[in-house]
């Protein structure tokens, strides 16, 4: 399949002609509008430094259902000890900057570039991008990041610089998404961690069904904060 590149009208060509592995188009730039329709239409951005930006739609699709999602007995009782407080919004910038520089196992360098960062730093102000926030004695301990758009959440990435930092911000968010009527969570490609967690793979066509219906409910925009209920 030919990857197409990007000129600067704020188009994308259809997520079914990418790529075998889901690389569908290269160039463009990460405008808010630019990015809000890429996430409208199941693309997302993901490159390294030096490179230039790609976008992706990749068949199978990650996705977690939020009815499906089942947190480890161990999480569990983390939840109920309290150990942990969790917020929203309170922290963005630090939430993605620390997702892009703590190291991960199996994992060389990091696709959040400065460019990146600033790119959904401005989403966030913009009130599309959001960030879960996951605190241990007055210091930030881990926490989630994505977007926001009808009722599915996209989530980009997580990070956790104390064990279960990063399940117990994860977890407090489904709630909270389900509390909204929020339907799924997007994972973009299947890991082991949110396979355990309830997460499934589905088609693409699949995918963009589901994204299709849940873009008929309308966007929670603005700073968002814990509500379960």
């Amino acid at each position: 399949m030919p990857i197409y590149r990007l000129t600067e009208k704020i188009e994308f060509p259809p997520p079914h002609l990418a790529a075998g592995e889901g690389l569908l188009a290269v160039g463009g730039d990460l405008s808010e509008e630019r990015l809000l329709l890429a996430y409208a239409m199941g693309i997302f951005p993901w490159y390294s430094e030096g490179e230039p930006i790609l976008w992706w739609s990749p068949d199978p699709r990650l996705i977690l259902p939020l009815d499906r999602f089942h947190p480890s007995r161990r999480l569990r009782r983390i939840l109920r000890q309290g150990a942990f407080t969790v917020t929203m919004d309170t922290a963005f910038d630090r939430v993605v900057e620390a997702c892009a520089t703590i190291p991960r196992e199996d994992q060389d360098g990091t696709w959040i570039t400065p460019e990146m960062i600033r790119a959904y730093c401005r989403l966030h102000d913009a009130g599309y991008a959001h960030a879960a926030e996951c605190w241990r004695g007055g210091e930030l301990a881990g926490g989630i990041y994505g977007v926001s758009l009808g009722a599915c959440f996209f989530g980009e990435s997580m990070f956790s610089r104390v064990s279960n930092a990063s399940k117990v911000a994860l977890a407090t968010l489904v709630v909270q998404l389900k509390a909204w009527g929020f339907s799924m969570i997007d994972c973009q490609v299947a890991t082991p961690h949110m396979l355990s967690m309830g997460a499934c793979e589905v088609s693409r066509d699949q995918f963009l069904r589901m994204l299709t219906v849940s873009l008929q409910t309308s966007t929670r925009v603005g700073k968002w904060r814990l509500q379960q209920g």
